[in-house]
């Protein structure tokens, strides 16, 4: 079963004082590409979950956020008092006023606030933890229903391509016999005399040069190959793309091998279809 690396996850955790909700998103990457964003309390325990995103999700361009919101009256933000006092007797002295002019002066000024650092509390962080591994489970099956769309696009495509390559398999007689007629009449046209043994053995050798039974087999074993890849249990997209390669390099090969007309049609749907498939691949994890 293949997986997108497209997703998204969100679990959110409601505690007496804080709202704490947790976020990720992933798009398509080469490899891991992991940004993360969190309050600043939480930052020593960004190592750990940099390396728990690494083995659940893999692969994908991952952007992994903390917001936290506060419910009640909880802040670790406070009023400098003794300062507070002094800005606002200084400002007395100075100019003429009420207190509460004076007062919106003085919390402006420096020091007027003081910032206490929190620290983490580890029974809360257990509670943050499970949210996190919830919002992995969400992105991880959205992903998984990503891939499923995906899968059925594959198949579609596959299909389609060995439809294509038995029509191709069904006319190849009528090719050879194209080649051979046109060859002959090429000759006929030059009124030479000529070997006509030497010649049969010749455009049997010219025809011989233009066979694409291997070709014909190996495409049907890729496609075989990518099929039973797509049903196996791990997703793995990097190899789908390289049985993809493979596939590019055969339809490539009959084509130029073709020579014929009707047959050079039935090779660009081909790759017509193999292009989506590749575009697609970019998406798989």
């Amino acid at each position: 079963m293949i997986h997108s690396m497209t997703g998204y996850g969100k679990s959110v955790l409601q505690l007496p004082t804080k709202k704490i909700t947790v976020e990720l998103k992933s798009l398509n990457s080469k490899n891991l590409d992991l940004n993360a964003r969190m309050p600043s309390i939480y930052r020593e325990k960004e190592l750990a979950i940099r390396k728990l995103l690494a083995k659940k999700l893999e692969r994908g361009k991952i952007d992994f956020s903390i917001y936290v919101e506060t419910t009640a009256e909880d802040t670790s933000t406070q009023i400098n008092a003794p300062v507070v006092k002094q800005y606002i007797n200084q400002l007395k002295n100075v100019v003429e006023g009420n207190d509460v002019d004076f007062l919106k002066m003085a919390v402006r000024f420096p020091d007027a606030l003081n910032t206490v650092r929190e620290e983490i509390d580890e029974n809360e962080w257990k509670h943050i933890e499970a949210e996190i591994e919830n919002a992995i489970t969400g992105l991880n099956q959205h992903r998984l229903n990503e891939g499923e769309v995906l899968e059925l696009d594959f198949n579609n495509r596959i299909n389609n391509i060995g439809e294509i390559l038995e029509e191709i398999i069904k006319i190849d007689p009528e090719r050879v016999e194209a080649v051979r007629e046109r060859l002959l009449k090429g000759v006929e046209d030059l009124k030479e005399k000529y070997d006509e043994n030497r010649f049969e053995q010749e455009l049997v050798y010219y025809i011989e040069k233009f066979d694409i039974t291997e070709e014909k087999v190996r495409l049907k074993n890729h496609l075989n190959y990518f099929t039973e890849c797509l049903n196996s249990k791990d997703s793995n997209g990097k190899k789908l793309g390289f049985i993809s390669q493979e596939m590019g390099r055969e339809i490539n090969t009959i084509g130029s091998k073709s020579n014929y007309a009707p047959m050079q049609q039935l090779v660009v749907q081909m790759k017509d279809e193999l292009e989506k498939i590749k575009e697609q691949l970019l998406n798989v994890l």
